[in-house]
């Protein structure tokens, strides 16, 4: 079967508290196999036979733990064609984040975007994800706020670290 990754938006920060472990034991209660956890912000990884749906999920998350998270998924090869389509390959790794987007944006959506507006940060839009390359770091940077209220669009963010472990997991 193969693996999907599972990234759950907003967990365990602002008072929004899951167990890995609660999380690991709903998966599994749901019929995925190899259900396995990565570091503590709402990344899981798990087979299943065909790919699940993100409301299903989303669902028996709002049910079991009463929070609404949106959930982003992708296979092993998605987040590997991810990692292989940096658009920053000469960013300082510590300085590059990926947010992973429910859905593609529209066309007027991404023409929306002012780029310029946030140099020397940058970001680049390839499909469902939205690479950010900051500079400055993650903590004061409004670069990422923009960019997804003007997609208008569901997503999640995790460091290039987190994305390119859970690459590697998911091949593993």
């Amino acid at each position: 079967m193969p693996t999907v990754v599972a990234l759950l938006r907003a967990v365990n920060v602002g008072g929004r508290k899951v167990s890995m472990a609660d999380l690991r034991e709903l998966f599994e209660s749901l019929g995925y196999a190899d259900v396995r956890t990565y570091i503590q912000s709402g990344n899981l990884l798990f087979s299943a036979p065909r790919p699940p749906k993100p409301a299903v999920l989303e669902s028996a998350i709002q049910g079991r733990f009463g929070l609404a998270v949106d959930v982003m998924l992708r296979s092993g090869a998605e987040l590997q064609r991810v990692v292989e389509g940096n658009p920053f390959p000469d960013a300082d790794r510590s300085r590059l984040h990926v947010g992973f987007m429910g859905t593609k944006p529209t066309a007027a959506a991404l023409a929306s975007l002012d780029r310029d507006a946030f140099l020397p940060e940058q970001c680049a839009v390839a499909g469902r994800e939205v690479y950010l390359h900051l500079p400055d770091g993650m903590a004061r940077t409004k670069l990422p706020t923009y960019v997804l209220r003007q997609l208008k669009v569901p997503a999640t963010i995790r460091n290039w670290n987190t994305v390119t472990k859970l690459a590697e997991l998911a091949h593993s």
